[in-house]
């Protein structure tokens, strides 16, 4: 009797993890318009804007975009390539924008005669502006559009 018991549980598990995995597999293939097991061909990478423009920000708080190429700078512990236009003393003659006076602060809000070593690694928050074409459509509405009822997204 105890054998029955647990080949009918066997069988049960069976039908009803193999019927969700089936699903899972199904609803997966739907998001990607195509089968699991076929590989895509990976895409092309992005042309890098080199337009040193500054771009408009999408939201509050976001960071600036790097508007033109930094392939090759280097960013480490001993050096950034990026405050060789953007530090305090090299803006005046580099007409770059200077970098946030947020990032002279460190973690109890005190002011530093350099950059904090929390800010000092640019790319953990800035990114280049690439002309990708967005993966799906964007439906952000930006908070001056709904204060100015222009929310018909």
């Amino acid at each position: 009797m105890k054998l029955l018991k647990l080949i009918l549980a066997s069988l049960i598990a069976a039908t009803v993890f193999g019927g969700a995995s089936s699903y899972a597999a199904e609803t997966i293939s739907e998001m990607r318009n195509a089968d699991i097991l076929t590989q895509d061909a990976a895409p092309r990478i992005s042309k890098v804007v080199n337009s040193d423009e500054r771009q408009v920000r999408n939201y509050p708080e976001q960071p600036p975009l790097i508007p033109h190429k930094i392939d090759g700078y280097q960013i480490d512990k001993r050096l950034n390539k990026c405050m060789t236009c953007h530090s305090r003393t090299a803006v005046e003659q580099s007409q770059a924008p200077m970098i946030s006076v947020t990032h002279f602060m460190n973690r109890e809000g005190q002011f530093l005669a350099s950059v904090s070593p929390r800010r000092f690694f640019c790319t953990q928050c800035h990114v280049t502006q690439t002309e990708a074409k967005p993966p799906m459509e964007n439906t952000f509405v930006d908070v001056d559009d709904v204060l100015d009822g222009k929310t018909d997204k």
